[in-house]
């Protein structure tokens, strides 16, 4: 069943999982296949709140040397010049 966006207002939230970049202060963790909820209609990505924590607490894990990620990955940068 579609849950309501709070958004557009349209039913038409459902459920998948995604790759979510998750960043602070520069350091970046892509966590593959996090689950969400994501509007049909405008797009809208709606997030558990335990969701986010864990992603979080992973990622803190993983820079105090506490966790090891699944992989390292490298990724191209481009400064944005208009």
């Amino acid at each position: 069943m579609s849950k309501k966006c709070n958004v557009c207002g349209k039913l038409s939230c459902e459920e998948k999982k995604i790759d979510y970049l998750y960043s602070y202060k520069g350091n970046y963790l892509l966590v593959q296949d996090t689950p969400v909820e994501i509007c049909q209609e405008c797009g809208m990505i709606y997030y558990e709140a335990s969701v986010l924590k864990k992603i979080e607490n992973n990622f803190f894990e993983i820079q105090k040397h506490k966790k090891d990620p699944d992989n390292y990955i490298e990724i191209p940068r481009l400064e944005y010049t208009g």
